[in-house]
């Protein structure tokens, strides 16, 4: 990729640098926080339109304007539940914590985890049920139990879905979709191959399920409209990529693929778990990686913004400041200037959405909570990371905090849920980062992947 350019001039980007992130996370269940005046906060189900409430909260800090005037909003949560309507409306404000598999299995963890939502504007918990260790639940279907891995599960997940929703938390299940080692090995069948046939594996020595595989795709949507008839409000896939292709690995080969493109093999999915999760009354959402907002074209993972933003209620770009090599958009420390960063690279993809027709809700950013490189992240990263956010249009967003610790982090969490966007004018897009250069392709793979790995508490 040429580095003076704010866009690769090929199709396909080489995505080395930009390998997803992040880590873990891991509550009083007694008494629920107060709902806000005039303002519904419900896991259940949203507002009658999922629109954000406009009633001012009391107590409520005032949000400025772009005129500098200031307007006080209260949001409303978060989803809808199974037996609802599948109309679900405008996309809700949704502010979460990641709960990764360790730390949902933990009581102990969990009631902190509650007591962080209950006391703060976090009104969301994704929490991992399918991650690279399989299934982190105890499935009724005998073609999904198959595949469920040897990593535990949490212990009562009714009864804790039953908790969240006592206190107004909207419970969103995190799938790992085709970085499944354990599905590759009960279905060998169904694996990206190499020349000769055998199962390709990345550099990790893992095999991933082959994305074009009916088989695969059916598995994945089995489990997410289980976990909705258990209670869940919202599903968000991840690793709905195809892996790097590294040069110093054998070429991979997609049974099945024929002519159908990667990117196109990723939207026919997504198209397909939206249809069936809206049916059931839930948003369908998808983490893509944070180089897609600004890349024009595919990457070589296959993920491409026009591709996916159509066919997902909810995209989640994973835009980690650190994940951003030096001089990416003319910024020599990308990972000190978290609000440049995710200001320049959420304005970009509220632009594209804009050419779309899409809007409200549809971009929840992940937010870096978690230090990698220098400087050492604190509170103050996590409130300049958000404030891009908000100066590039939306309200919500997620934490993703590595070792399931989110308390060093917490003097940057309101007490309430107040909207903070901006309005959005549609040329927001700093002119600096018109013209300055776009991310490496060279650097960051591994920093990446280890950051992404779910680590126990």
């Amino acid at each position: 990729m040429h580095s003076r350019s704010r866009f690769p001039a090929r199709s396909a980007l080489s995505i080395a640098a930009f390998v997803a992130v992040a880590a873990a996370i891991g509550c009083n269940t007694s008494s629920a926080k107060p709902a806000l005046a005039d303002t519904t906060r419900s896991a259940a189900g949203a507002t009658a339109n999922g629109e954000v409430a406009t009633p001012p909260a009391a107590g409520a800090a005032a949000a400025p304007d772009a005129g500098g005037a200031a307007t006080t909003t209260t949001a409303s949560a978060a989803g809808t539940t199974a037996g609802t309507p599948a109309k679900l409306g405008a996309p809700p404000v949704v502010r979460a914590l990641y709960v990764n598999r360790w730390a949902s299995q933990g009581t102990k963890k969990m009631r902190h985890l509650i007591d962080i939502a209950d006391s703060t504007e976090v009104n969301a918990l994704v929490i991992d049920m399918k991650d690279e260790f399989g299934l982190n639940y105890k499935s009724a279907d005998p073609s999904v139990q198959k595949n469920a891995g040897n990593s535990g599960a949490v212990p009562n997940l009714t009864a804790l879905l039953d908790t969240l929703k006592a206190h107004k938390i909207l419970p969103i299940a995190r799938i790992v979709v085709f970085k499944d080692s354990v599905a590759a090995r009960v279905n060998p069948n169904e694996t990206i191959r190499k020349a000769d046939g055998s199962a390709w594996r990345d550099k990790q020595g893992l095999a991933w399920v082959n994305p074009y595989s009916p088989v695969i795709r059916e598995y994945n949507l089995k489990v997410a409209e289980e976990l909705v008839k258990l209670g869940f409000g919202e599903v968000q896939f991840d690793y709905i990529r195809f892996p790097e292709p590294y040069k110093s690995l054998p070429p991979q080969v997609f049974p099945q693929a024929g002519s159908v493109s990667k990117p196109q093999a990723l939207a026919d999915f997504l198209a397909q778990a939206r249809t069936r999760l809206n049916n059931l009354g839930v948003r369908s959402t998808a983490d893509i990686f944070g180089l897609v907002t600004t890349v024009r074209g595919p990457l070589e993972i296959g993920q491409e913004w026009e591709k996916v933003s159509p066919v997902t209620d909810v995209l989640l770009p994973m835009t980690y400041p650190s994940h951003y090599p030096r001089g990416s958009y003319g910024i020599a420390a990308p990972n000190a200037e978290p609000r440049k960063i995710m200001y320049i690279a959420i304005s970009r993809a509220h632009e594209r959405d804009d050419k779309l027709g899409i809007g409200g809700e549809h971009v929840r950013p992940w937010i870096q909570a978690f230090t990698l490189g220098q400087p050492k992240y604190g509170p103050e990263h996590i409130t300049a990371q958000k404030q891009g956010i908000y100066d590039a249009g939306y309200d919500g967003w997620v934490l993703w905090s590595p070792g399931s610790n989110y308390d060093i982090f917490l003097p940057a969490l309101e007490k309430t849920l107040v909207s903070r966007k901006k309005p959005w004018k549609g040329t927001a897009t700093s002119v600096a980062a018109a013209a300055a250069p776009a991310p490496s392709d060279t650097t960051g793979a591994a920093r990446a992947e280890t950051a992404k790995s779910p680590a126990k508490p």
